[in-house]
C-alpha cells in the first residue's frame, strides 16, 4: 500500500468522475503530454487511454517513481526529480500539454517559475491543466479591487489566459485535504506587454503589496525615487491602495522601472 507523504504535500486524486472530466478537457491523441506529480498513476492511466504521442511524468518521490515505472513500463517516461529543479524548456522538442495535481505546499512556486522562465520566442507548452487549493485558485483568478488580488494574480495573468473548470471537494482525494480544490485551465496569451527582466515585475509587486492596506505613495517613491512624472504618465493616483491598480498598470510600472535602469 502506498501512503501519501505530508512533507511532499501529497493528496492522491481518486474520484473517477473528476479523473474522466480532466482527461476529456482537451484533445490528447497524438499530443505530447507532461504530468506533474502523478502520484499513484490514477490520472496517468486515464490519460494513456487517450493515446498520447509521448508521455512524460515528473515525480519527486522515489517510491512512487519506481511504482510508476513498474506499472506503466515503456508507456511513460518517468523523470524522478524535483519539478522546481527541472528545466521545462529542455523536456521536449514539441509543445506539451501539462497536467498536474500540484503539491499544495509548492504550487504557487511552480506556476511562478514557469511564467518567469518562459521563453517568449519558444513557448514550451500548449496548455496547463492544473489543480490548486481553492484559496490559491481564487488568488490566481482575482481582479483588482478584490480582497484576493495580489502578486500572484498579477504575475499569473501577465502571459496566460486563465479560466476555472470546476471546484473539487476533499472526498475526491486520499488522504482528504481539509480544504476544497479548484481545477484551472491556462492558455498562453498571444499579446502581452513585454518586460525584459520578469524579476522586475516580481520586485515591484513585492514592494507594493508589502503594505497592501496603505496608500501606494510610499512604495512608489521607494521604487521611482518620487518621480511624479511616471505617476502622471500612467495616470496613477498615489492615494490608491495596491489592490486598486490593474494588472496592466503593474506591467507598465515594470516597464518604466526598466527604462530608468537602462
Amino acid at each position: 500500500m502506498t501512503f501519501a507523504k505530508k512533507s511532499l504535500g501529497q493528496n492522491f486524486l481518486i474520484d473517477e468522475n473528476i479523473i474522466n472530466k480532466i482527461s476529456s478537457l482537451i484533445k490528447i491523441e497524438d499530443q505530447n503530454i507532461l504530468e506533474v506529480g502523478p502520484g499513484t498513476g490514477n490520472l496517468t492511466n486515464a490519460l494513456l487511454k487517450k493515446k498520447p504521442k509521448k508521455f512524460y511524468v515528473i515525480e519527486k518521490d522515489d517510491n512512487l517513481a519506481n511504482l510508476l515505472k513498474k506499472e506503466f513500463k515503456d508507456k511513460i517516461i518517468v523523470i524522478n526529480d524535483d519539478i522546481l529543479k527541472v528545466n521545462e524548456n529542455n523536456l521536449s522538442n514539441e509543445k506539451l500539454i501539462v497536467f498536474g495535481n500540484l503539491p499544495y505546499n509548492i504550487s504557487t512556486e511552480i506556476l511562478c517559475k514557469w511564467i518567469i522562465n518562459l521563453n517568449d520566442k519558444k513557448i514550451w507548452f500548449r496548455n496547463f491543466i492544473l489543480m490548486f487549493q481553492k484559496e490559491v485558485a481564487d488568488r490566481i483568478l482575482s481582479k483588482c479591487n478584490s480582497s484576493h488580488y495580489g502578486r500572484l494574480s498579477i504575475i499569473a495573468n501577465w502571459k496566460l489566459d486563465i479560466k476555472k473548470i470546476i471546484d473539487i471537494k476533499p472526498n475526491s482525494f486520499s488522504p482528504k485535504p481539509k480544504i476544497n480544490s479548484s481545477l484551472l485551465f491556462f492558455s498562453p496569451k498571444k499579446n502581452f506587454l513585454k518586460i525584459k527582466n520578469p524579476k522586475n515585475l516580481e520586485k515591484i509587486t513585492r514592494i507594493f503589496f508589502s503594505q497592501r492596506r496603505k496608500m501606494i505613495k510610499k512604495p512608489f517613491s521607494q521604487v521611482f525615487s518620487n518621480n511624479i512624472k511616471i505617476a502622471k504618465k500612467l495616470k496613477i493616483d498615489l492615494s490608491l491602495r495596491p489592490q486598486n491598480l490593474t494588472y496592466n498598470t503593474y506591467y507598465e510600472l515594470a516597464n518604466e522601472y526598466e527604462k530608468l535602469r537602462s
